[in-house]
């Protein structure tokens, strides 16, 4: 796991970029303590900041030069099944590491063994022959990969914030990206809140010969199509076959590593497994004082069922208060949900723990969100289409003036569409800002269409998305959404700003493929995943299947009107004089929310607070 970075000259006629690299380097030393290394030669140069967890020696150092000296690698990630791909190749290895197997791969063929490889990962390949550059990222964008391509060069990294510091890249604001930011705390990929910096997206490759670049995306989660003859039992062998699988192979390593253990159904599931699997098993769980904010006792049942090395951090929530700062400081993009990452990163790190496996996606792909039982009650509304829209569209005015609230706003969208379905209502769910705040709090009357609501279009002109059971439609906009563009963004910069790697079993490629082929009837949420519980048979406790999911929660609205009042309101009102603003309209906002009003929730001026944080300190304007 490590940062990599590089500057290719696009027409390879001149540019050393030696001393940018060697700067962008340095910026991603958070990321890789361990090793560095640049590769620089005539117009071309590739960075990497190792953080050694498979073959530890000096061998692994990169980048990386194949044994033809034809191909030159910079890489980020694990390749969890390296020693199955090294057993088919011929090639004088000279180490043990997973870069020097992948690098073996491309030598021997191409850009075809993107096929072979099961991890996560984001990597860069020059060859040195073709003058081409190859960019790679994994296939559910676990491992980010961003790139800037002017006239002159194309400059590429694992973070924002290191592409900036090449000073090759102005740093303006990349005013569309701000108000997808404002609709969902997050910007959703390709882009990102710098204009002309660009976000890989996942399963692509990107090649660049000369000035010409291209972009092929060589994965989707539904390419299997849905498997109409598997049964509940059928199903049920081959998830907990799958999961298991995924979990065994995330397990290779050589340092010290553990599980995040919530307590939850999704982090219970993973330890259980990995007990299967090894004879110790560290698990970490943050606790609190307070019972309302706390799971640890739901962690400590799994501890104890599987007899794990448990260690319990406990902070108050002035502790994680006092860390805010310091987590707004280390994020490489805006996020509205950061910070908590952020904090249980660090305790896992500062535990001794190297490496640690999460159960981040299990909700997407098991219908663990209350979004998926609330697409499938929608589904069975549907007769509402009938009513003329513009009698629907009066139906939500009159809501929304009867009881003001967030959800009747929301409801107010879903009855104003033209045609009421599940994936239609979709962005509404997802929305924190509702456009109509947005068109006032914001001086740009034109507002960008929703990226969102893009997407879902972009995957419903493919026949086979359409061809999907409806939760399966479901959980590839949540992962093509809020799981990929903030979940996945959260944890690789919160845990890699402590040089921590997070895994996460539950977007195993194959183990996503089965799922989302599977039918409706067999995975319909009548209780919470009942697929996945099921799947793993007398595993857990009634105590976790039974118990009411609680996520990672702090009191942010109390904070921001006692503890955090000046830090927020220095943001706030520094954002307010900002152009692109409606400085009136932000500081009503804030005083309603400091009033308590039902329509302005904590949430929507964090994201204010968060966005302004990261462009002052970054000097984007």
């Amino acid at each position: 796991m490590c940062g990599i970075n590089g500057i290719v000259s696009v027409l390879r006629e001149s540019g050393d970029y030696n001393t940018a690299v060697n700067k962008m380097n340095n910026a991603l030393k958070h990321r890789g303590p361990d090793d560095a290394g640049i590769y620089n030669n005539n117009g071309v140069s590739l960075g990497q900041r190792r953080l050694s967890i498979i073959d530890l020696s000096s061998a692994g150092h990169q980048p990386m030069q194949s044994a033809d000296e034809r191909y030159v690698l910079a890489y980020n990630g694990e390749i969890y099944n390296f020693k199955e791909i090294r057993s088919r190749l011929d090639y004088p290895f000279t180490s043990n590491s997973d870069t020097e197997v992948l690098l073996a791969a491309w030598q021997t063929w191409g850009a075809d063994c993107i096929d072979y490889l099961v991890g996560m990962f984001a990597f860069a390949v020059w060859d040195r022959k073709e003058q081409e550059l190859h960019l790679v990222r994994d296939r559910l964008g676990i491992k980010p990969l961003y790139y800037y391509q002017d006239e002159e060069r194309i400059v590429f990294s694992s973070e924002v914030r290191s592409i900036l510091s090449s000073d090759l890249v102005p740093r303006k604001l990349n005013e569309d990206a701000v108000y997808d930011f404002l609709r969902y705390q997050c910007v959703h990929q390709p882009s990102t809140i710098v204009d002309g910096i660009k976000l890989l997206m996942p399963g692509s490759h990107l090649q660049l010969k000369g000035g010409e670049l291209k972009i092929v995306k060589y994965w989707n989660a539904y390419k299997s199509g849905v498997d109409t003859g598997i049964d509940v039992a059928g199903a049920r062998k081959a998830v907990y076959e799958a999961l298991l699988k995924s979990v065994e192979r995330r397990l290779v390593a050589d340092v010290p590593f553990g599980a995040f253990l919530s307590g939850g159904i999704d982090s219970s599931a993973i330890v259980a497994l990995m007990s299967r699997l090894s004879d110790k098993v560290n698990t970490f769980s943050i606790s609190f004082a307070e019972e309302e904010f706390s799971e640890a006792r739901y962690a400590r049942i799994i501890a104890d069922k599987f007899n794990t090395e448990h260690h319990e951090i406990q902070l108050s929530p002035d502790d994680f208060l006092a860390l805010l700062p310091e987590a707004l400081d280390s994020m490489d993009h805006p996020s509205g949900d950061g910070p908590n990452t952020y904090v249980v990163s660090k305790a896992t790190k500062d535990a001794g723990i190297t490496m640690a496996l999460s159960g981040l996606g299990g909700d997407e792909l098991f219908a663990g969100y209350s979004i998926f039982t609330q697409s499938m009650q929608l589904e069975k509304q549907r007769w509402l289409n009938v009513i003329p829209r513009i009698i629907r569209s009066g139906m939500g005015q009159v809501l929304k003036t009867i009881k003001p609230s967030i959800s009747s706003e929301k409801i107010s969208g879903i009855l104003s569409n033209s045609n009421i379905t599940a994936l239609s209502a979709y962005p509404f769910y997802r929305q924190v800002i509702l456009d109509n705040q947005i068109h006032k709090m914001t001086t740009n009357k034109n507002l960008p269409d929703n990226r969102v609501s893009e997407i879902l279009n972009g995957f419903i002109s493919e026949p086979e998305f359409i061809k999907l059971p409806q939760l399966s439609q479901i959980s590839i906009a949540e992962m093509s959404t809020y799981m990929q563009n903030v979940l996945l963004r959260d944890t690789d910069q919160m845990s890699m700003a402590h040089a921590l790697e997070v895994r996460v079993p539950f977007l195993d490629h194959e183990l996503v493929e089965l799922v989302v082929g599977l039918p409706d009837k067999i995975k319909y949420p009548h209780s919470t995943k009942q697929l996945l519980v099921e799947s793993l048979g007398d595993l857990l406790p009634t105590e976790i299947v039974d118990r009411p999911k609680m996520g990672f929660s702090l009191p942010y609205a109390h904070w921001m009107k006692n503890e955090l009042f000046d830090f927020c309101y220095e943001r706030i009102k520094k954002l307010a004089a900002r152009p692109l603003f409606n400085e009136d309209v932000i500081f009503k906002y804030w005083n309603d929310f400091i009033q308590g009003s039902a329509t302005i929730s904590w949430s929507r001026l964090w994201a204010l607070v968060v966005l302004e944080h990261w462009l002052d300190k970054n000097n984007v304007s």
